[in-house]
């Protein structure tokens, strides 16, 4: 196995078709694109239909490792498998971000056999959405000081409640808190402040549930920046900010077309954190692929108690979208590690620790079926995985009547998912109803928080301190009470204790306070410590990746 090519390997020895070749399988006119290179192109917004006929396949998986679980890498490999078996089928996916390239888990364009391409370019700027993001978010925050340093046209904004902070899209935990303004009264004036990462800017969560380019604009003025010393709400209409903010967006608001490997087409936008914001690609996105191919399969960020439910209380419940079928990626390590491994162990044969970490599993499937779609559970084989192994989880879905289908995609590529396909299409083409949600956008806040900790997590209650009621106080005030709840909360745990793994019980979630994100159009309660700005590993990835004299990028994956 160690003979195996790294995964820059495999996408460096692919021929790669001419996106204007790909553009033709899903009906795509030479003249509708916009040229990034001959392997990349941006696609008009009137691509999207207003009512698609295709199919929404959703890919989310149990609570993960530190590593991942690979829903990207199952997505890419049921959408070529799906073509494989002769269904017309587009990836609809993220893109990525610098942060874990240049970190510790590497890129996020598939692995093995299974990648969107070309995957360098992917990986590292790729057609500009981040930095155009960036720039975007930033200058709303150079707006802010400027107005605060402005007596003349100032607003009279209390820069002590001011959060907006600055973005980039790199690892930087020297950023996380900063002082500006310093140097004298010409620099600006002096407050505490911070860099987060760019995937937790709310402009990248703006331009994922946005409709268009209009409506983008439109939530850019919406975004909540502070009160003035009199308690009136500042939002970026106040600032004039929306309109500029538009304009450095017009083409990142565009979905970019690539390939598989297989040659299967594939649209990648936008990258919103999946413990911060909805941690799903964009509504533009995803209804263009539906309204180009029969079926489209899209992934959503960490385990389902985050990704789907967010995915179908916030995305779904904004974009007037609705799933066939919901993809539940496992592993044979994950449910090691929820039965108590070590992580150090966890490529040592061992189905009693498989066994013990099944109700991680469990309490997943239970979650998906209150959805009341269909779900698959796809084991994504390892060849450190026993057959010992995998029995065991198949036994137990058997028993909970939900089918799990072994997939070979990373080793195989879309022939290592033909079986998965064959499941996934026969319940999506027998699903003809809408998903349920968690909770009604019309309960109060309160409720709407709860549902979600006690349906999906499994918590026995909430508990909101001090500052989260009097947060609660500032949203009823604000008019903002109908809005979603996108909680944040640790992707290690059901609970907002990371150290809590497998399925547990007994616990209270904690909400420690709730953030507005107007723009975005739904509300963030806080729960435990949320890193917005992660920092590098001891040994990150950025020390193994080189370019030479000819502009070959190696050390990637």
């Amino acid at each position: 196995m160690s003979t195996f090519p790294s995964d820059i390997e495999i996408a460096q020895n692919a021929t790669m078709s001419h996106i204007k070749d790909i553009a033709k399988k899903i009906n795509i006119s030479e003249d509708d694109l916009e040229f990034y290179g001959k392997y990349k192109a941006k696609l008009p917004l009137h691509l999207q239909q207003e009512n698609p006929k295709g199919k929404l396949i959703l890919v989310s998986a149990m609570s993960p490792t530190k590593y991942g679980e690979g829903k990207t890498t199952m997505s890419i490999g049921l959408t070529d498998g799906l073509n494989y078996i002769g269904k017309k089928a587009i990836a609809v996916l993220r893109e990525p971000s610098l942060g874990p390239v240049f970190g510790l888990k590497g890129g996020a364009a598939g692995g093995g056999y299974v990648q969107v391409l070309p995957m360098e370019d992917i990986n590292l700027h790729f057609t500009g959405d981040f930095a155009a993001i960036e720039k975007a978010h930033n200058l709303l925050a150079a707006l802010i000081d400027n107005n605060l340093q402005n007596k003349k046209f100032s607003l009279g904004i209390d820069p002590r409640t001011v959060l907006w902070k600055r973005v980039m899209d790199m690892n930087d935990r020297a950023l996380r808190d900063i002082v500006i303004g310093l140097g004298g009264p010409t620099q600006g004036v002096p407050r505490e402040t911070g860099f987060d990462i760019t995937a937790a800017s709310e402009i990248m969560a703006i331009l994922c549930l946005s409709e268009n380019l209009e409506d983008f604009k439109r939530r850019c003025g919406n975004i909540f920046v502070g009160f003035t010393f009199d308690k009136k709400a500042i939002f970026a209409r106040d600032l004039k900010a929306q309109g500029a903010m538009a304009a450095l967006m017009k083409d990142a608001i565009k979905p970019n077309l690539v390939q598989t490997l297989e040659g299967t087409p594939a649209i990648l936008h936008g990258g919103p954190f999946a413990n911060i914001a909805q941690g799903t690609n964009s509504i533009i996105a995803t209804r263009m692929g539906l309204s180009l191919s029969d079926y489209v399969v899209t992934e959503a960020g960490f385990g389902a108690d985050l990704g789907a439910e967010k995915f179908f209380d916030i995305k779904c419940q904004t974009g007037d979208l609705s799933p066939s079928a919901i993809v539940l990626v496992a592993t044979i390590r994950a449910l090691k590690y929820h039965g108590g491994g070590s992580l150090k162990e966890l490529t040592v044969p061992n189905a009693e620790a498989v066994q013990k970490g099944l109700p991680n599993l469990e309490k997943h499937i239970e979650n998906t079926k209150k959805f009341n779609l269909p779900v698959v559970v796809a084991i994504n084989h390892f060849y450190t995985d026993t057959d010992e192994e995998v029995q065991v989880v198949q036994n137990r879905c058997r028993e909970l009547g939900v089918p799990a289908v072994v997939s070979k995609v990373w080793a195989d590529g879309g022939g290592g998912a033909i079986e998965l396909a064959q499941e996934v299409s026969r319940l999506a083409d027998q699903t003809n109803h809408k998903f349920t949600p968690v909770y009604d956008w019309n309960s109060s806040v309160e409720e709407k928080i709860t549902a979600v900790a006690t349906k999906i997590y499994g918590a026995d209650g909430v508990d909101f301190q001090a500052k989260a009621k009097t947060d609660l106080k500032r949203i009823e005030a604000l008019g903002l009470t109908h809005l979603p709840v996108c909680i944040a909360k640790t992707q290690k745990s059901f609970s907002d204790n990371p150290d809590l793994i497998g399925r547990p019980t007994g616990f209270t979630v904690t909400v420690r306070e709730i953030e507005i994100a107007a723009g975005a159009g739904f509300l963030v309660p806080i729960t435990g410590e949320m890193m917005r700005m992660p920092g590098l590993p001891n040994v990150p990835a950025a020390e193994a990746i080189d370019v030479d004299a000819d502009g070959n990028i190696s050390g990637l994956f």
